[in-house]
Protein backbone atom coordinates (compact mmCIF):
# COMPACT_ATOMS: atom_id res chain seq x y z
CA UNK A 1 0.00 0.00 0.00
CA UNK A 2 1.43 3.66 -0.95
CA UNK A 3 2.08 6.13 1.89
CA UNK A 4 -0.25 8.57 1.01
CA UNK A 5 -1.50 12.36 2.34
CA UNK A 6 -4.46 13.83 1.74
CA UNK A 7 -2.79 17.78 2.54
CA UNK A 8 -0.31 19.19 0.30
CA UNK A 9 3.28 20.19 1.33
CA UNK A 10 2.60 23.96 2.67
CA UNK A 11 5.43 26.48 1.87
CA UNK A 12 5.33 28.89 4.37
CA UNK A 13 7.61 31.83 3.02
CA UNK A 14 4.35 33.65 1.08
CA UNK A 15 2.95 33.91 4.71
CA UNK A 16 5.70 34.67 6.77
CA UNK A 17 5.90 38.20 8.44
CA UNK A 18 3.26 39.44 5.98
CA UNK A 19 0.70 42.47 5.73
CA UNK A 20 -2.37 42.03 3.27
CA UNK A 21 -5.86 42.87 2.17
CA UNK A 22 -8.67 41.12 1.69
CA UNK A 23 -11.62 42.73 0.13
CA UNK A 24 -14.81 40.28 0.11
CA UNK A 25 -12.56 37.39 0.14
CA UNK A 26 -15.27 34.26 -0.15
CA UNK A 27 -15.53 31.28 2.50
CA UNK A 28 -17.61 28.38 3.72
CA UNK A 29 -18.13 28.44 7.12
CA UNK A 30 -18.88 24.88 9.50
CA UNK A 31 -18.70 24.41 13.30
CA UNK A 32 -16.21 21.56 14.67
CA UNK A 33 -17.15 20.75 18.66
CA UNK A 34 -14.18 21.42 21.07
CA UNK A 35 -13.45 20.01 24.31
CA UNK A 36 -11.26 22.60 26.31
CA UNK A 37 -10.21 24.13 22.43
CA UNK A 38 -9.16 20.72 21.36
CA UNK A 39 -11.58 19.57 18.05
CA UNK A 40 -12.93 16.48 18.81
CA UNK A 41 -14.94 16.29 14.81
CA UNK A 42 -12.90 18.32 12.84
CA UNK A 43 -12.10 15.95 10.16
CA UNK A 44 -15.75 14.74 9.73
CA UNK A 45 -16.65 18.67 9.68
CA UNK A 46 -14.23 18.89 6.83
CA UNK A 47 -14.79 15.94 5.18
CA UNK A 48 -18.64 17.76 5.09
CA UNK A 49 -17.68 20.97 3.63
CA UNK A 50 -15.03 19.58 1.43
CA UNK A 51 -17.85 17.37 -0.41
CA UNK A 52 -19.91 21.13 -0.46
CA UNK A 53 -16.95 22.33 -2.12
CA UNK A 54 -16.68 19.67 -4.43
CA UNK A 55 -20.35 19.10 -5.01
CA UNK A 56 -20.62 22.68 -6.17
CA UNK A 57 -17.67 22.31 -8.80
CA UNK A 58 -16.19 24.66 -6.39
CA UNK A 59 -12.38 24.75 -5.09
CA UNK A 60 -10.67 25.18 -2.05
CA UNK A 61 -7.71 28.14 -2.41
CA UNK A 62 -4.55 27.04 -1.15
CA UNK A 63 -6.27 24.90 0.96
CA UNK A 64 -7.04 27.30 3.23
CA UNK A 65 -9.15 26.62 6.40
CA UNK A 66 -8.97 29.76 9.36
CA UNK A 67 -10.26 28.13 12.25
CA UNK A 68 -11.74 30.80 15.11
CA UNK A 69 -11.76 29.19 18.52
CA UNK A 70 -15.17 30.93 19.69
CA UNK A 71 -14.73 28.65 22.99
CA UNK A 72 -13.99 26.11 25.39
CA UNK A 73 -16.64 24.38 23.11
CA UNK A 74 -16.65 25.50 19.80
CA UNK A 75 -14.33 26.49 16.65
CA UNK A 76 -15.96 27.99 13.84
CA UNK A 77 -14.09 27.16 10.35
CA UNK A 78 -13.81 29.05 7.39
CA UNK A 79 -12.60 27.42 4.05
CA UNK A 80 -11.23 29.54 1.46
CA UNK A 81 -13.25 29.43 -2.07
CA UNK A 82 -13.66 30.17 -5.58
CA UNK A 83 -16.94 30.96 -5.64
CA UNK A 84 -20.08 30.19 -3.42
CA UNK A 85 -20.96 27.43 -2.65
CA UNK A 86 -25.13 26.51 -3.29
CA UNK A 87 -26.10 24.95 0.58
CA UNK A 88 -23.18 25.85 2.22
CA UNK A 89 -23.02 29.28 4.65
CA UNK A 90 -21.23 31.58 2.66
CA UNK A 91 -19.52 34.84 3.86
CA UNK A 92 -16.54 36.54 3.15
CA UNK A 93 -13.96 38.45 5.21
CA UNK A 94 -12.42 42.01 4.59
CA UNK A 95 -10.10 44.18 6.39
CA UNK A 96 -6.17 44.80 6.92
CA UNK A 97 -4.53 41.30 8.02
CA UNK A 98 -0.89 40.54 9.00
CA UNK A 99 -0.17 36.50 9.36
CA UNK A 100 3.13 34.81 10.41
CA UNK A 101 4.33 31.19 10.56
CA UNK A 102 4.88 29.01 13.35
CA UNK A 103 6.63 25.30 13.46
CA UNK A 104 6.13 22.81 15.99
CA UNK A 105 4.09 20.98 18.44
CA UNK A 106 0.54 22.55 19.24
CA UNK A 107 1.54 22.58 23.01
CA UNK A 108 3.75 25.90 22.38
CA UNK A 109 0.41 27.73 20.86
CA UNK A 110 0.77 30.24 23.67
CA UNK A 111 4.23 31.16 23.43
CA UNK A 112 3.09 31.54 18.91
CA UNK A 113 0.02 33.78 20.48
CA UNK A 114 2.58 35.59 22.52
CA UNK A 115 5.14 36.35 19.61
CA UNK A 116 2.65 37.29 17.41
CA UNK A 117 1.39 40.04 19.89
CA UNK A 118 4.55 41.67 19.90
CA UNK A 119 5.63 40.95 15.72
CA UNK A 120 1.69 42.59 15.68
CA UNK A 121 3.12 45.60 18.46
CA UNK A 122 6.09 45.78 16.65
CA UNK A 123 4.45 47.49 13.57
CA UNK A 124 2.22 49.61 15.30
CA UNK A 125 -0.91 47.13 15.16
CA UNK A 126 -3.53 45.75 17.06
CA UNK A 127 -5.09 42.25 16.18
CA UNK A 128 -8.92 42.75 16.46
CA UNK A 129 -9.45 39.09 15.37
CA UNK A 130 -7.48 36.15 15.48
CA UNK A 131 -7.93 32.95 13.18
CA UNK A 132 -5.53 30.02 13.03
CA UNK A 133 -4.58 28.15 10.11
CA UNK A 134 -3.72 24.38 10.93
CA UNK A 135 -1.82 23.94 7.13
CA UNK A 136 -1.87 20.33 7.77
CA UNK A 137 -3.56 17.41 9.50
CA UNK A 138 -1.35 15.65 11.79
CA UNK A 139 -0.76 12.35 9.89
CA UNK A 140 0.53 15.00 6.67
CA UNK A 141 2.91 16.97 9.32
CA UNK A 142 4.13 13.51 10.45
CA UNK A 143 5.00 12.51 6.88
CA UNK A 144 6.44 16.29 5.96
CA UNK A 145 8.36 16.33 9.52
CA UNK A 146 6.47 19.83 10.03
CA UNK A 147 3.53 20.77 11.96
CA UNK A 148 3.15 24.37 10.21
CA UNK A 149 0.57 26.94 11.82
CA UNK A 150 -0.62 30.19 10.08
CA UNK A 151 -1.45 33.22 12.32
CA UNK A 152 -3.86 35.25 10.75
CA UNK A 153 -4.81 38.32 12.50
CA UNK A 154 -7.22 41.10 11.27
CA UNK A 155 -5.26 44.24 12.60
CA UNK A 156 -6.01 47.62 12.79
Amino acid sequence: MADETCCPQFDPVPWDGKSFEWKDKKFIKGKVFTLFFVPMNFGSAMRKLMGQIDGAGATALDWMTLSDHTSRWNMDVYVAVDREVPGAENTTLTGKFFSKVYEGPFRDTKNWCQDFTAAVAEKKMAVDKWYMWYTTCPKCAKKYGKNYVVIVGEVK
